[in-house]
């Protein structure tokens, strides 16, 4: 297939897409396997058909792809599965993304029960932070969202090493779904904040299409402000640059001007959408680009790749692929959720491209 591109962009001027939205986050899924089946990713009742591993990219394939993605603008590059920790071999890449001129923010999300083997490693290679998927402080809940019973001592040793590592600062993603466990906002919040952790509520999203999303489940921002500011008063904090998702809060006793202190962030994806200012880009395991995480299917960049495309070929396909983005999802999701006119269509799973 013959792909349309357009002239290469340079070094010191990132492409804009259609709405004017620079290239700024590559995400990169190093695998589409996973060690859990959390309900809202990978339901453990469904059956799944992996890419086969001759058809995943090679770390000096992402690598090379990375260097084409930060020469069109890209400056953060997160590492993400599946369970990206289940790739073997995983700190060669980083020490490859690592060395690429240009990278200001090298991180990784994972479900953190193979973190304390791998934190110090990680570290060594050039990883600058880890992000952990954190659900529950309590064991059997913890059981029960991550699918398979799997032990949350398992995740706390995880947390420990890699804050004994550097891998700072910390960031706990939790998904509140009403019912199961919304209860334990404030629980978690003030325990990330006694042990310097940045805890981020992210409200339960339609991703994929095999997580059976009811919208009644999902619990909003403003509600979980709300919750944890009655306990621990909030104030906010403005955004630290364009394209942050999360709205942050600071704790209030943390004193005026204090640096460093855990924060609390919220991602309204659902009630109250950022499209508008949405700079990332995806890349999976298959070497399929995706410019949206509700996107229905990426673009193929392993093939020309694989067939000996040069670095101005594969550049041009990005850069192009770029500047006729036009995703808004989330938007059109919640205008027609309002309406009363919302219907679900196909779209990537999550484990396939990270969050």
């Amino acid at each position: 297939m013959t792909l349309p591109m357009l002239p290469t962009a340079t070094t010191t001027q990132s492409v804009r897409d259609t709405f004017q939205r620079p290239m700024r986050d590559l995400r990169i899924s190093v695998t589409d396997r996973c060690n859990f089946r959390c309900p809202f990713c990978m339901p453990a009742e469904r059956e799944y058909d992996f890419v086969p591993r001759r058809e995943v990219l090679r770390f000096e394939e992402m690598a090379r792809i990375a260097q084409l993605f930060v020469e069109l603008g890209v400056r953060k590059i997160r590492i993400t599965g599946g369970e990206p920790l289940v790739r073997a071999e995983l700190p060669k890449l980083i020490e490859m993304l690592a060395g690429i001129e240009g990278v200001e923010d090298l991180a990784l999300t994972t479900n953190g029960y193979l973190l304390a083997k791998h934190a110090a490693a990680l570290k060594a290679a050039g990883l600058d932070r880890v992000t952990v998927s954190f659900h529950s402080l309590d064991p059997k809940t913890f059981g029960r969202l991550n699918g398979l019973g799997m032990e949350l001592d398992r995740v706390l040793a995880g947390l420990e090493a890699a804050q004994a590592a550097g891998l700072t600062p910390i960031k706990l993603n939790v998904v509140p779904i009403q019912g199961v466990n919304d209860h334990e906002i404030v629980a978690i919040a003030r325990w990330a904040k006694d042990h310097g952790y940045t805890v981020r509520f992210i409200e339960y999203m339609d991703v994929g299409t095999i997580n059976d999303w009811d919208p009644a489940a999902v619990l909003s921002a403003r509600e979980i402000v709300r919750r944890i500011d009655a306990e621990l008063p909030l104030e906010a904090v403005a955004p630290a640059h364009r394209g942050e998702v999360a709205r942050r809060y600071r704790y209030r006793d943390a004193g005026p001007g204090t640096v460093g202190a855990p924060e609390v962030g919220i991602i309204p994806s659902v009630t109250e959408p950022f499209c508008g200012d949405c700079t990332r880009v995806r890349l999976s395991a298959e070497g399929k680009v995706y410019t949206c995480l509700f996107a229905e299917d990426g673009t193929d960049l392993k093939e020309p790749l694989r067939q000996g495309a040069d670095d101005e070929t594969l550049r041009g396909i990005l850069s192009g692929l770029w500047h006729r983005r036009a995703d808004r999802y989330s938007e059109d999701r919640t205008a027609a959720l309002r309406a009363g006119t919302f219907q679900p269509r196909g779209k990537v799973e999550m484990f396939r491209i990270g969050g």
